[in-house]
Formats: C-alpha cells, sequence, structure tokens
C-alpha cells in the first residue's frame, strides 16, 4: 500500500496531531474520510475482499490512540459459537491488534491500540504502519470468517482453507 503515499511528501519525517495524521494520510491514498469529533476520524477503504470501516479515537490524557476496522460483516447469532472460536485461534497469531466481536450485535472488527509519546504527536512512518498493519490483517482473514458463516465450515477448517499459500502463477 506504501506506494500510494508518494503524494504524502508534506509531512515527510514531520510528527503532528494523531487525527490530523491519519486525515492528511487518508486523503493522500484517496480514500473518504470525515472528522467525527475532535477526538474521532472516521474513513472507508475499498479492500480485495470488502469494504473496511476504519475509526480512529484520539484519548489525549492517556496520549493513546485507538484504531478500530469494521469489515462489512455481521455474524448472525447462529454462528457467534464458532466465530468467537475461529477469533481465539486468529489472535493467538497476532503480534499487534486482534479482532473482536461485538455481543450486542454481532459486529466484527480488528482493534488496536498505540500509545504515543508524550508530546502526543503521531509520525508518518507510524501512522502508515498502523493502518496498512490493520488492513493487512483484515484481508488475510476476512476469508475465514466467510468460509464459517457462509461456508458452514468448523474454525479449524475455515483457517486451514482460508491460510493456504499459493505458489506460482495461474
Amino acid at each position: 500500500m506504501r506506494n500510494q503515499d508518494e503524494d504524502f511528501t508534506e509531512f515527510e519525517r514531520e510528527e503532528t496531531a494523531p487525527l490530523d495524521m491519519l486525515a492528511a494520510l487518508f486523503e493522500a491514498r484517496g480514500w473518504d474520510f470525515e472528522p467525527v469529533s475532535d477526538e474521532e476520524v472516521s474513513a472507508e477503504f475499498k479492500g480485495s475482499w470488502t469494504s473496511y470501516q476504519i475509526r480512529a479515537i484520539w484519548r489525549e490524557e492517556d496520549n493513546a490512540l485507538q484504531l478500530l476496522v469494521m469489515p462489512d460483516v455481521t455474524v448472525p447469532s447462529d454462528k457467534r459459537d464458532d466465530v468467537y472460536k475461529a477469533l481465539g485461534l486468529i489472535n493467538e497469531q497476532l503480534w499487534i491488534g486482534h479482532f473482536d466481536l461485538w455481543s450486542s450485535n454481532g459486529m466484527l472488527l480488528f482493534r488496536h491500540g498505540s500509545l504515543l509519546p508524550p508530546n502526543g504527536l503521531l509520525g508518518v512512518d507510524q501512522a502508515q504502519t498502523i493502518i496498512d498493519v490493520a488492513l493487512d490483517e483484515c484481508e488475510r482473514f476476512y476469508p475465514v470468517f466467510q468460509f464459517i458463516i457462509w461456508g458452514g465450515k468448523s474454525p479449524e477448517d475455515a483457517i486451514t482453507a482460508a491460510l493456504v499459500e499459493t505458489h506460482g502463477e495461474a
């Protein structure tokens, strides 16, 4: 994704307020975005599998930036036990961030929190990494949830099927 950031040069090696930095990154990538409040910005990204809503929430008092990435997936109540099991198997493989399922509405999401330095500023490289890692993980594991919800596969079979690596070209 970094090749889309070529127009992002005005922030090269700079640090700025986290939501301003993310808004500039979203704009440079040509994504629809809007400030929700002084503490939140929202963006849309069209991935390979689905569209994602990205929400960045800033807590100044803690210097904490929380990123939520929500694929267009709602888990039906009869599939939630299998999805919860898959979440456990997936999350144990992740180093940064985790997948979650909101119990109130069955919405699937990827969540990652970052503590920023005492100055509360976010750098270009860190902003790009936070977004890229979250979207890469969402794209990598999206098929697992589809195999469970639509394909009726067990969590183990869904993970195995989704993570098959292909070699060569067709």
